[in-house]
């Protein structure tokens, strides 16, 4: 796989085009530029153009912006003249050191300058902050979630912004409209937890029933609905929580088995499916009361809604039908048969085209919501179990290929002939690594045009463009087993009428340029700010580091496999030499007894092992060193994958594990 940078945003891209333009217009344009308060980092206002701009950074705790917390970057834009708020101008900003020694007449040339840099996205001129970007999620086989940043993989080496640990491992996720909190069932806790997805980390774990699986958000998100999968009648249900207040407010026995949720556009009822009692319970949102018990088939596998023919759809696996259910009426309006198989179903976002996955026909069958009929039957990667859309295309992962199949929507149509595509996602097909969670492994990007696709065998998310033949770039998920994604978006958002926000966690100290951009009126300015050492991520930063330095994910069977290990410390990454008792210990997962072996050191810094890998399998390696400390133990940890024959092998190299 050939190293590459992901574009943080495709907007930007676009946006390149008339850059030339843009920046010849700028030249000869003043700054009227008024501090507020008098502190660089709290309120200052731009004015040009009849466009008054306040810039402000907030940050959420204590007073002044200090390193490696989080802060609010605003923008207050309004008309000069009538002081009205300018709505939906989608502004870009960026966040940069500071140009040393730049005089004041240099700036406003400087900042145009860096400006265009940010717009092509070029490697090596990227910006320390693009608030212009998203953050990628990855749910974990064991009890936690990885925060990636995409936008600075260079060279292979992933940007580990956080990881967030649960109580217990997790099954399925759900995230707000905003993408302010993320709400993960973890069924062996009989909890969901709830992630502050601005801050990442846990907020609260809220109690959810016995065995929570599905999650799901009614469409006015007011209340949070949880599948309880029970073979106790009395227990197998559906329990609702207040997403607002996070108060559990009832649990309601609907039936036996698997649960499948879906609400009507109005979130005035909810549509719950019970696998092995073969119905569909009709769920009164206001008043929590189950209203009806719908036969829908001896064994309802899927539950879908769309919003175009206002009704549900049911895939029945076992008698090979699609029950449709009028949202209004509450009546069976018509019954699809087709063949057994069925299994996951989901809608385009207009509603137009339902998508029923066939698993043992490894087929997809379109329906057409405009007549409810299987208006084509496709075949898709063998064993499909797993489907989402962007606006152009469907996306279809299958269990027994890494293939994943994409179906372009504008193709399909009765007496038409959809055009099919596809593109590898990896080495091997899903269904090796096992344990797969319900959580999808197929996360649309935030700019509806490109998807993340997670492969459970190599660990590994990879990036996908339509219009591409293969996948830009991968993200391996080092020293944890990577099981679904999801995308929170973090660029400006327009929070209140003229005023657009972003998040973001503050860099390493010094003097910064927040640069914003404006289309209409033509507007670019370079705002300062300054962020404040933080004294507890100095003392953190003393703390040595290190780094696993391998050029292969897995290694061959049988022969000595060589290590390098890279141990720096302090603010700027000063290499640590002359330790002597620094060892590599390693064992085969999931319990083996445990091998140690002594590094040498081979140049400053950079240590090496050799070890004897006699089995095939999963390998995690430790490091360890007495006189680093037992934090140093804990911390630094990485995994290997030793394969029969020929192993899979990647030119990345791996990077720091921290906790």
């Amino acid at each position: 796989m050939n190293a590459t940078i992901v574009k943080g945003s495709f907007v930007a891209l676009l946006m390149g085009l008339f850059l030339a333009a843009l920046l010849y217009w700028y030249e000869g344009q003043c700054d009227d530029v008024l501090p507020l308060i008098g502190s660089p980092h709290e309120h200052q206002l731009l004015v040009r153009d009849g466009v008054s701009i306040e810039f402000e950074a907030v940050p959420l705790a204590g007073k002044i912006l200090t390193e490696g917390t989080f802060a609010d970057i605003r923008f207050r834009v309004t008309d000069t003249a009538t002081g009205q708020p300018l709505s939906g101008i989608s502004p870009g900003a960026w966040l940069d050191k500071a140009q040393a020694g730049e005089l004041a007449s240099e700036r406003s040339r400087s900042c145009k300058a860096r400006v265009g840099l940010y717009l092509k996205s070029s490697i090596g001129s990227r910006p320390l902050l693009d608030l212009n970007s998203y953050y990628l999620v990855v749910l974990n086989k064991d009890p936690s979630l990885t925060v990636i940043d995409p936008s600075v993989s260079v060279g292979g080496v992933t940007s580990t912004m956080a990881r967030i640990t649960l109580k217990q491992a997790p099954m399925d996720w759900v995230a707000s409209a905003d993408d302010k909190r993320i709400f993960v069932s973890m069924p062996t806790a009989g909890e969901v937890a709830v992630i502050d997805a601005e801050k990442f980390q846990v907020l609260t774990n809220l109690m959810a029933g016995t065995a929570p699986v599905r999650v799901a958000l009614q469409p006015d998100e007011r209340l949070l609905w949880v599948g309880n999968n029970v073979r106790d009648e009395a227990k197998s249900g559906v329990t609702v929580i207040d997403a607002q207040s996070l108060n559990t407010l009832k649990f309601l026995p609907t039936g036996v088995g698997h649960h499948e949720i879906v609400f009507s556009k109005d979130s005035r009822y909810a549509f719950v499916s019970n696998r092995e009692s073969g119905t569909l319970s009709v769920i009164d949102v206001a008043t929590l009361e189950v209203l009806k018990q719908l036969r829908t088939g001896s064994s309802p596998l899927s539950v879908a809604y769309s919003p175009l023919s206002e009704a549900v759809y049911v895939a029945d696996g076992k008698d090979g039908t699609i029950t449709v259910v009028d949202a209004a009426t509450l009546q069976v309006r018509k019954v699809i048969k087709d063949k057994q198989g069925l299994g996951p179903m989901r809608f385009s976002s207009d509603g137009r085209f339902g998508i029923v996955l066939n698993t043992v026909e490894s087929r997809a069958q379109v329906i057409d919501a405009a007549s409810d009929e299987v208006i084509h039957s496709l075949d898709v990667s063998p064993e499909p179990f797993q489907l989402t859309f962007t606006k152009a295309y469907a996306y279809i992962r299958g269990l027994a290929s890494p293939r994943v199949t994409m179906i372009n929507l504008s193709t399909l149509g009765k007496g038409r002939e959809p055009i099919i595509q596809g593109f590898e996602a990896g080495p091997a097909a899903p269904k090796l690594a096992g344990d797969l969670p319900l959580a999808p492994g197929l996360s649309p990007s935030r700019d509806d045009n490109s998807v993340f696709v997670v492969n459970p065998v190599d660990n590994t998310t990879y990036f996908y463009a339509e219009g591409m033949n293969a996948p830009m770039s991968g993200y391996p998920n080092r020293g944890h087993t990577a099981r679904a994604a999801m995308v929170i978006d973090r660029s400006l958002r327009e929070v209140s009428p003229g005023v657009y926000s972003s998040r973001v966690k503050l860099p390493a100290a010094g003097r910064f340029d927040v640069a914003f951009l404006l289309n209409q009126p033509q507007i670019v300015h370079c705002f300062a700010t300054e962020v404040e050492v933080n004294p507890a991520l100095e003392k953190a930063l003393a703390t040595p580091r290190l780094e696993f330095l391998m050029d292969k994910v897995a290694a061959p069977l049988g022969s000595p496999f060589k290590v390098r290990l890279r141990v720096v410390e302090g603010r700027n990454g000063h290499p640590r030499k002359g330790l002597k008792d620094l060892h590599l210990r390693y064992y085969l997962a999931p319990s083996s007894r445990p091998q140690e072996v002594l590094t040498q050191e081979v140049a400053d810094g950079i240590y090496e092992a050799a070890l004897e890998l006699p089995e095939v399998g999963a390998y995690y390696l430790h490091a360890r060193s007495a006189t680093l400390g037992s934090a140093f133990d804990q911390q630094t940890y990485t995994s290997l994958r030793v394969l029969p024959g020929n192993p899979l092998t990647s030119p990345v190299p791996q990077v720091t594990q921290k906790p």
